[in-house]
């Protein structure tokens, strides 16, 4: 339940619309809803403005399909991050309006599909990177932005990235993934005056060190604006992007 649902249902008490004994029916699982192996948090919307996020991993195939339909008796969107590919099936095989993005480890479902404002762009370095990019770009959707992907545009071929100077300010905030040496959020910082959330993927070679050294490489950024979250963290940066993105100012109605 978010904070418009509960303010329907005041609202309807209020004006006569609805009993309170059926207002606290419906209120029966609020704040929380025990499964046994999982507590749902069925205040997070309203306490947070997105309802709460299942994380897959680590959980059977036939937690996540219960979770999963627990989760849309209360809220019309549900979104399983880094789920297995036996978890997704089984998912699938119980919620058929469920869609996967395998590349992502992305399971969701969307019933009251919106209209994305604003605009959150992720952009990743390269094609090693997509999974990470995705998985920033659907949370990022579910959340209510307009989404788009500029991929492949690594600092290796600089260029390719100078042809969307115009495209990058547009956006509200920016998602940069990179791996390597993570430079790529650097220059994109010094290219807009938006917050530019930069995402380290555990991509490169032996000195790479799975993603710390593109880590290290962002957090050392020379370039103003830049914020970083943890390797192959697209989900966090994907949400913090989606809660930048509903901030209006002057310049973004």
């Amino acid at each position: 339940m978010e904070k418009t649902d509960l303010e329907a249902l005041l609202t309807l008490v209020r004006d006569g619309g609805t009993s309170v004994t059926d207002a606290m029916h419906s209120l029966i699982h609020w704040p929380t809803q025990d499964l046994g192996h999982t507590k749902l948090d069925l205040q997070r919307g309203a306490r947070c403005g997105q309802p709460e996020v299942i994380f897959g991993a680590g959980k059977t195939p036939a937690q996540l399909a219960e979770l999963t339909e627990a989760m849309l008796t209360h809220h019309p969107r549900v979104l399983i991050t880094r789920i297995s590919a036996e978890g997704a099936r089984e998912v699938l095989d119980t919620v058929s309006d469920a869609q996967y993005e395998e590349d992502a480890n992305l399971v969701w479902v969307d019933r009251e599909p919106r209209e994305g404002e604003g605009l959150v762009l992720v952009v990743s370095a390269g094609t090693s990177d997509r999974s990470v990019a995705q998985e920033a770009l659907h949370t990022a959707r579910l959340m209510g932005a307009r989404t788009e992907h500029l991929a492949d545009v690594g600092v290796a071929g600089l260029h390719r990235l100078m042809g969307h100077v115009d495209r990058l300010r547009e956006a509200r905030a920016l998602v940069v993934v990179a791996g390597m040496e993570g430079a790529l959020p650097s220059v994109v910082g010094g290219l807009v005056d938006q917050p530019v959330i930069a995402v380290p993927t555990s991509v490169g070679y032996g000195a790479a060190f799975g993603g710390v050294a593109a880590l290290l490489g962002m957090l050392n950024s020379c370039a103003a604006g830049v914020t970083v979250v943890n390797i192959d963290n697209g989900f966090g940066a994907g949400y913090a992007a989606a809660t930048i993105n509903r901030i209006k100012t002057p310049d973004h109605k």
